[in-house]
């Protein structure tokens, strides 16, 4: 997919901050519901991607572009399917090479058979087709990819990718394997190849890290410059290595688990340097200068450079890497005691601590370290509350459970309080209410980490 927004370090950047502090948005496009009363099949592809154009000699590389189908309601299983896919609206600029389980029915149409679905299989892959610009093509020439699937009684919407033509630069970085069941006080490396796809060669890269606050940079590279945050450590880099079209280099980055490490994340993307865009990246706030060795690329190829341009496609310059902890983090619940008379308002705090070792956070998903539930206490009513809301229950009555959302992080040691209006409307001598953690949710599960729930609950009494 590639990002429309002028400006290819500033999207950079915001990713790497936004994907830190909410959910990210990195998945491919997936487009049409198919009719069925109890799932959905759809085709993940992106939206859109840069081919490079055909150079002096009527050469051009390849471009693989992936195809995936999906399904939402992983209870079902679904039979194997075949995927319909049109390059008719291309065939005037580029040639689609077809894998072997496609079968082409004209120069610019085919059947892909994809594999079934099993219960608890979210996705497959459909196809991974070959795209080249031919040798007479013209530089800005478009035209979309279109795609139907089925699978039984299971029929997506159609979907397209939008295919142009353009000269430059392409860097990529693979996608390196998440890392689970780390030991604290240890150490790991992420490795990834960082590769020119296009057809123009780049003098300088510059690359974004972040190291979310479990983890540490093993050495801080001078030529790099690293800011804190309060979720982890920024870095960029400046690395002097010229990649040429088609070359390929190795980048390693070694990293120390730490003993608040738990739900780690580390982020890398890379760009073609230029001095406005190190200064876009930097945004504000102070950055340090490291002292360490220079983090270099290792070439795993040997081919000349030239001057660099603007990266033709930005989807694949952009990564994470999940490294989950072998740790856990205790979180307690603290309650309050109240007072007032009939007609008062009264604040009644509820407090989230974590006794640690581990922070914890969800640095993907975007969900809140805990969720509390609640009921008014009796003879009171609950006011309008920052962080929280209300769920009237499924039976007709007066009882409503209340619940509230912690940050998405909560570091080791540190607390949360939620302050509850209570607007008293009885007295009733010792009314009390227990509040408690919510410890299975979905996006993240409290029983899996917290070693101790018996400390979950607290209480809330009012005139007692």
């Amino acid at each position: 997919m590639k990002d429309q927004q002028t400006g290819p370090t500033r999207r950079v950047r915001y990713r790497l901050l936004a994907g830190v502090l909410a959910a990210g948005a990195l998945a491919a496009v997936g487009v049409g519901p198919a009719h069925a009363v109890s799932d959905q099949l759809w085709i993940s592809v992106p939206s859109e991607t840069v081919l490079p154009g055909p150079d002096a000699d009527g050469s051009a590389p390849e471009r693989n572009l992936a195809v995936d189908v999906t399904h939402d309601n992983l209870d079902n299983s679904v039979p194997d399917g075949q995927l319909t896919v049109d390059a008719s609206e291309i065939a005037a600029f580029a040639r689609v090479s077809w894998p072997a389980n496609c079968v082409p029915e004209s120069d610019d149409r085919a059947l892909c058979t994809f594999p079934e679905m099993p219960a608890g299989t979210e996705r497959v892959p459909a196809a991974e087709l070959g795209l080249r610009a031919l040798p007479d093509a013209d530089l800005g020439a478009s035209g979309s990819l279109r795609y139907t699937a089925g699978a039984g009684e299971l029929t997506s919407s159609p979907a397209e990718t939008l295919i142009t033509l353009g000269n430059g630069p392409d860097l990529g970085l693979s996608q390196a394997e998440n890392q689970r069941g780390l030991t604290p006080g240890t150490a790991t490396r992420v490795r990834a190849t960082v590769a020119n796809n296009g057809n123009r060669a780049v003098d300088r890269t510059l690359l974004s890290l972040y190291a979310s606050y479990g983890l540490r940079f093993k050495e801080r590279h001078a030529n790099c410059e690293y800011q804190e945050q309060d979720t982890g450590t920024f870095a960029l880099c400046v690395l002097d290595e010229a990649v040429a079209p088609g070359q390929q280099y190795a980048l390693v980055t070694e990293l120390g688990v730490g003993r608040r490490a738990l739900y780690e994340r580390f982020d890398h993307s890379v760009l073609p340097y230029s001095d406005a865009a190190l200064e876009e990246a930097r945004g504000d706030g102070a950055w340090t200068r490291g002292t360490g060795a220079e983090l270099n690329l290792r070439p795993m190829t040997g081919q000349p450079a030239a001057a660099a341009e603007n990266d033709l496609d930005l989807s694949d310059n952009y990564r994470t890497v999940i490294l989950d902890a072998k740790n856990t983090a205790d979180l307690k619940l603290t309650g309050s005691r109240v007072r007032g008379a009939v007609g008062d308002t009264v604040t009644a705090r509820v407090t989230v601590s974590n006794r640690g070792p581990a922070w914890v956070a969800s640095l993907g998903v975007g969900a809140p370290v805990a969720v509390v539930r609640f009921q008014a206490p009796e003879g009171t009513k609950v006011l309008d509350m920052d962080e929280c809301w209300s769920s009237e229950p499924d039976d007709p009555g007066p009882v409503t459970d209340y619940f509230c959302a912690t940050p998405v992080w909560l570091h080791d040691g540190s607390s949360h309080t939620f302050e509850i209006p209570l607007q008293i409307e009885r007295v009733v001598r010792g009314a009390r209410a227990t509040v408690s953690t919510v410890n299975d949710m979905p996006e993240l599960e409290i029983r899996k980490f917290d070693p101790n729930l018996r400390n979950n609950t607290a209480a809330i009494v009012v005139n007692g």
